[in-house]
């Protein structure tokens, strides 16, 4: 009885384990698409709001969900509260939030250069490196979603059957 009991734990645990990896796999993409819709987004508020660069972050936080809201309000309160550049505050902020994202080194290169640029040039020109990112970003995500495709099942089905192959090791 105890090593039935023992092993639907191992299963459990290791098939619990194999869904979270998975997990990172699916949100991946999803995070990628939310960060290039923020970014249409603060193009749309600088490009025909006219909004400050503040500004336009807090209402990106209000619409966005997390960790995304979490990057763009401490963006924001670090334009507003701290004497520092935009690109302080922006690579700050990014580094803060990074951990708690499915995104990869990748992508925090490519926000980082962004944010070099932000707020250094005319409109049109950040207009056009926001456009750039973006090609960047889209291009991460279709390599998103080929791992996803590749890659989800797989590790779902290997934490079940590393329980299995486990609890065949131990009994």
């Amino acid at each position: 009885m105890i090593k039935l009991v023992g092993a639907v734990f191992i299963i459990v645990a290791t098939t619990w384990i194999g869904f979270e990896i998975s997990r990172r796999f699916s949100e991946r993409p999803r995070q990628l698409r939310a960060l290039r819709s923020a970014l249409q987004s603060l193009e749309a508020e600088i490009m025909y709001g006219h909004t400050p660069l503040h500004e336009a972050a807090r209402r990106l936080a209000e619409q966005l969900s997390k960790p995304l809201s979490t990057f763009f309000e401490a963006f924001s309160k670090k334009l507003t509260d701290t004497e520092t550049t935009v690109k302080e505050a922006w690579e700050t902020s990014l580094r803060d939030i990074w951990s708690s994202t499915a995104l990869k080194q990748g992508e925090f290169e490519i926000m980082k250069q962004f944010g070099e640029t932000l707020g250094r040039h005319d409109r049109m020109s950040q207009q056009k490196h926001i456009m750039l990112t973006l090609t960047h970003l889209e291009r991460e995500e279709a390599d998103a979603i080929q791992a996803q495709a590749t890659y989800e099942k797989m590790v779902k089905s290997l934490g079940f059957l590393s329980g299995l192959l486990l609890i065949i090791l131990l009994f």
